[in-house]
């Protein structure tokens, strides 16, 4: 992957945030509008947030400004648009990587009418690829419920591993649920693009 001429360098500066069915691209206002009501959504709420408890609006629109602000090397966030028509589709971010460890987690908020649909393991794949190759990354890990197997599913289709679980850590509908802990290393990313790269190169 290593960069030896001016050519390989721009392929790496135009592929670095594009993935097959999205591309990132920096938070703009009117991503706002949407990321709060997604984020506001109680029937949604208990996969982002695990619990429910709506907000008036401007809190969310804050957090997620802060989390797009891209002005630290310990984070990076970025909104996910659609490559067929540039539709809005949701946000990604990797958060609180710092040295030595160069460790960081993964958050994604698709909206509700586009999952299902490819776009968060897409965008998943592509933020795992900016993490190890733009901010030097060793290892990138994820929280998710229990319960939210199509969530785990996405993550696994990624590449990522479970690692544990920290048992009835999430309260939820009066009762305690397991809280799952994935990960992904770098080296293993690595292979796995390696293993992808002859997959469509024989296909």
């Amino acid at each position: 992957m290593a960069i030896d001429d001016f050519e390989s360098a721009r392929a790496y500066g135009r592929e670095l945030l594009g993935g097959d069915l999205v591309r990132l691209r920096p938070l703009e206002d009117r991503d706002l509008v949407h990321l709060e009501r997604w984020w506001g959504d109680p029937e949604w709420q208990v996969f982002q947030q695990q619990t429910v408890r709506p907000q008036p609006d401007g809190p969310a629109q804050e957090q997620f400004r802060r989390w797009s602000a891209n002005d630290t090397a310990a984070s990076s966030g970025f909104s996910i648009e659609t490559r067929a028509s540039g539709e809005f589709v949701g946000h990604i971010t990797l958060w609180g990587a710092s040295l030595p460890a160069r460790s960081a987690t993964l958050a994604v908020i698709i909206g509700p009418a586009y999952v299902g649909r490819g776009y968060g393991t897409d965008a998943v794949r592509v933020m795992v690829r900016y993490g190890f190759r733009a901010m030097g990354l060793h290892r990138i890990g994820l929280e998710v419920a229990a319960f939210n197997a199509r969530g785990r599913r996405a993550y696994e289709k990624a590449g990522f591993q479970v690692e544990g679980v920290r048992r009835e850590s999430v309260l939820m509908d009066g009762a305690f649920t397991d809280e799952v802990l994935m990960g992904l290393l770098r080296q293993d990313w690595e292979a796995q693009e390696e293993a992808r790269s002859a997959a469509r190169a024989s296909a």
